[in-house]
């Protein structure tokens, strides 16, 4: 298994087009020439599967390296409705929606814009929720050592909506609490209060 911060192997680009290429004719069952729009799809792919798991080529310690003195800052500080899309692991399909990443410092507090790219460091990537609520809520510990981290993740699958089940409207939630939002019910309903404001 690979680990969170470790590079995964990706084909070479020349392996990789002639597997589009090859899942391009088999998807339009075209046994020749692939008919003009389809001609330079390979490229295309390979181009947007760079951006789409872009999350393999950075890790979580260059994201949260740089932190900044909390002076005496002791309250919850969360960012939420981070907007992300990510790619289901089972079936290759979309899945997108809100995460809601929150901590109590105790040193240090970190750029709010760092918060944003650790969500999608993890989001670009093939994955499922549950391991980017988990990994995410990881990486707070490890790099910034609160007092708590919360994490909570909504959204809607497209394995749900396109294929077996098909609903449409299914959301789902997952949440990772550490520290005194897994040990203190109070730090969780204040927590939750914040996230439901202005919703």
């Amino acid at each position: 298994m690979v680990g969170d911060d470790k590079m995964t192997k990706i084909p070479n680009e020349d392996d990789a087009r002639v597997a589009i290429e090859t899942l391009v004719r088999y998807i339009e069952n075209i046994p020749g020439d692939l008919r003009e729009g389809l001609i330079d799809t390979p490229n295309r792919v390979i181009e947007s599967y760079e951006e789409i798991y872009a999350g393999y080529s950075i890790s979580s310690e260059e994201i949260l390296d740089s932190t900044f003195n909390a002076e005496g800052y002791d309250g919850i500080v969360l960012l939420k409705n981070i907007e992300f899309h990510s790619t289901c692991e089972h079936h290759m399909l979309p899945f997108s929606g809100f995460a809601h990443i929150a901590y109590i410092p105790v040193d240090n507090i970190v750029g709010i814009s760092k918060l944003a790219r650790l969500v999608e460091k993890h989001a670009k990537q093939l994955q499922n929720q549950e391991r980017i609520t988990k990994n995410i809520a990881s990486d707070l510990v490890k790099y910034l050592k609160p007092l708590g981290a919360a994490v909570i993740i909504e959204a809607s699958h497209g394995c749900m909506k396109c294929r077996g089940i098909k609903k449409q409207s299914s959301i789902m939630t997952t949440s990772a609490m550490k520290g005194v939002f897994f040990d203190k019910p109070e730090a969780r309903t204040e927590l939750m209060q914040l996230i439901s404001l202005d919703k």
